[in-house]
C-alpha cells in the first residue's frame, strides 16, 4: 500500500486532482481496463510490452480509492483538491478498507493466501461487472451491497495479489 500511496502522491504533484472530474462509471471503466490487461498478461505467452501485472494492480488500488473519494465528495467540474487534502482522503479510505480486510481475514482465516493470482484477477473482474450492473441500475439494488463495498473488495484483492507476487519473487 505504501507503493500505491507514493505513486498517488507523485501523480497528484504532477497532475493535480484532474481525476476529480471523472464520474464513477469512468473510474469503473479505468479499473476494468487494468483488470482486463492483467488477465491478458496472465494468459498471453508473448508480450509486446515488457511490463508485468504489478503496475496494473497498483492502478486498480489507486483508481478504486479515487472512486471511493468521488462517492464521498461528489464529482466536480474543476480540480479542487490539493495534494495534502487528497492524501488525507486517500489515507482515510485506505484505512477503512484495511479494517474491512482485517475483519474479513479474521472470519475467513486468510484463505486468500492459498488462492492463485489469476483467481484474484477474476474476482476483481467479477466485482467490476457487478459494479457496472449497479451503475446501469442507477445505484438501485434489491439485496446487494453498494458499489463502495465492491471497490473496497477490489482494493483488497489487488493488495492480496501484490503480496503474493512479492512472496513469489523472493
Amino acid at each position: 500500500m505504501a507503493k500505491c500511496r507514493s505513486l498517488f502522491v507523485k501523480k497528484m504533484s504532477d497532475y493535480g486532482s484532474a481525476w476529480r472530474i471523472l464520474r464513477i462509471p469512468s473510474l469503473t471503466d479505468q479499473i476494468f481496463i487494468k483488470a482486463q490487461r492483467i488477465r491478458q498478461l496472465q494468459e498471453n505467452i508473448t508480450r509486446k510490452v515488457d511490463e508485468d501485472e504489478i503496475p496494473e494492480f497498483i492502478g486498480i488500488i489507486n483508481y478504486a480509492i479515487m472512486a471511493l473519494i468521488q462517492i464521498e465528495k461528489g464529482v466536480v467540474n474543476q480540480p479542487d483538491l490539493d495534494v495534502s487534502f487528497a492524501t488525507k482522503l486517500y489515507d482515510k479510505h485506505a484505512m477503512e478498507t484495511k479494517q474491512l480486510m482485517e475483519n474479513k481475514n479474521h472470519d475467513y482465516g486468510e484463505a486468500w493466501r492459498e488462492m492463485r493470482i489469476s483467481s484474484l484477477t477474476d474476482l476483481i473482474l467479477q466485482k467490476l461487472l457487478r459494479v457496472k450492473q449497479i451503475e446501469n441500475n442507477e445505484g438501485k439494488t434489491l439485496v446487494s451491497e453498494g458499489i463502495d463495498a465492491n471497490y473496497q473488495d477490489m482494493i483488497n484483492y489487488a493488495a492480496f495479489a501484490l503480496i503474493l507476487i512479492d512472496e513469489e519473487n523472493r
